[in-house]
């Protein structure tokens, strides 16, 4: 029988998350709440009656166009895999006939499926030895054959990949991200994996009086300044207050734990603040923010170290540090991204990016030439939010 794509609840979508080990928090019923200005709707796969996969797609018409782009952030969440059945030419076409019949001109979608990992000793050493300027130039530790495939099958099937910046930012939710694995990991043995800067700022940060804890919505209102400052100091455009209480409220609706926030202080002073969000066994470092002053205290590290610990006690196998640039070139200012995370012991993991379909291809044309133009392209990239976006004050310089 041949599946199916339907418009489906938001009680059976948030139903089927949570019945996963993973799946994206930007996939969850809760980012539609997040992302108010976007039209939304969930889709469900069915095989027969079974239902077998689910995607959030965010829907936004663009100027002079009455049709909309169709955006699935790190998703549909769906069972991708070699050996999966049903398989990828499967899962697809009953998707794009629904969001054509819809209205949608192009779809965009990026499932977090893993290509290519590369461990930090690995890189640590083609960083030393100045043999590679990207990730890309270095032999990685895995690849995943699923991943592989997947592109294969997308590229075979007409789906295809905007133009890479150089940088690894050519998609809107980052191609590379860092992350720590934490199943079957004691908190002493990620402390002994970071390496010996990470761990004499944990201590100095400790030492020096440093408390990390975990506050409520109202701790926002500390939180945004901080955050503001670091805009300011790392260019790029700080998201409103509003916005970080609009997230808070819509995935703490959703589940009480979905989304933390966590302030560092020193002497009384709020000196660094962190947001984390959970999905399954998965947690996300999601934004980030630290003062001007006192970073000699190491207000970043300590508050990293307090999340990594609580994931691990919330029994997480992954934590993730979001998006880093693929550049292993240390002059070049996008560095400071994987720097900082690469203390941490942990791995950068390459996804098979984002993908686009062209439902109108007339109308899809233009649009990217538009976007190429710069014409819309900051303002759809800073509405559809990524959410890494100041992930890296980090302490990283």
């Amino acid at each position: 029988m041949p599946l199916t794509v339907k418009p489906i609840s938001v009680a059976e979508h948030l139903a089927f998350i949570q019945q996963q080990p993973r799946a994206s928090f930007l996939q969850t019923p809760s980012w539609a709440g997040v992302k108010a200005e976007w039209g939304n709707l969930s889709l469900g796969w069915f095989d027969g009656d079974e239902l077998i996969g689910v995607g959030l797609v965010l829907t936004r018409q663009v100027p002079k166009m009455k049709n909309f782009l169709a955006y699935l952030p790190e998703g549909p969440v769906l069972p991708w895999g070699i050996n999966s059945a049903p398989t990828t030419s499967q899962l697809l076409p009953p998707m794009l006939a629904y969001l054509k019949s819809a209205g949608a001109f192009m779809v965009k979608m990026g499932p977090t499926v893993a290509v290519r990992s590369w461990s930090a000793a690995t890189l640590k050493d083609a960083i030393a030895a100045g043999t590679a300027s990207r990730l890309r130039d270095v032999a990685p530790d895995e690849t995943y054959d699923d991943g592989l495939q997947l592109i294969e099958q997308l590229r075979a099937s007409g789906w295809t990949q905007q133009p890479d910046t150089g940088a690894g930012f050519g998609d809107v939710q980052p191609r590379y991200v860092f992350q720590i694995p934490l199943a079957d990991r004691s908190v002493d043995d990620v402390f002994a994996g970071f390496n010996q800067l990470w761990r004499r700022n944990v201590r100095k940060a400790e030492k020096l009086g440093v408390t990390v804890e975990r506050a409520d919505r109202d701790g926002l209102a500390e939180f945004h300044p901080i955050y503001v400052e670091t805009a300011a100091r790392d260019g790029f455009v700080p998201r409103g207050l509003p916005y970080f209480q609009r997230m808070w409220d819509a995935m703490s609706a959703e589940d009480p734990d979905r989304i933390r926030l966590y302030l560092a202080r020193h002497d009384g002073a709020v000196l660094a603040g962190t947001t984390m969000v959970t999905v399954g066994d998965h947690a996300w470092y999601s934004y980030g923010a630290s003062a001007d002053i006192g970073r000699e205290v190491r207000p970043s590290n300590a508050i990293q170290w307090q999340m990594i610990k609580d994931a691990i006690a919330d029994g997480d196998s992954v934590y993730d540090l979001r998006g880093i640039s693929d550049t292993l070139d240390e002059s070049d200012p996008l560095f400071g991204l994987i720097r900082f995370k690469l203390g941490t012991g942990g791995r950068a993991v390459e996804y098979v990016g984002e993908w686009d379909y062209a439902l109108r291809p007339t109308l899809a044309k233009a649009f990217n030439v538009y976007m190429r133009r710069g014409a819309i392209k900051q303002s759809v990239k800073a509405r559809i939010g990524r959410s890494d976006k100041s992930p890296t004050d980090a302490g990283s310089k």
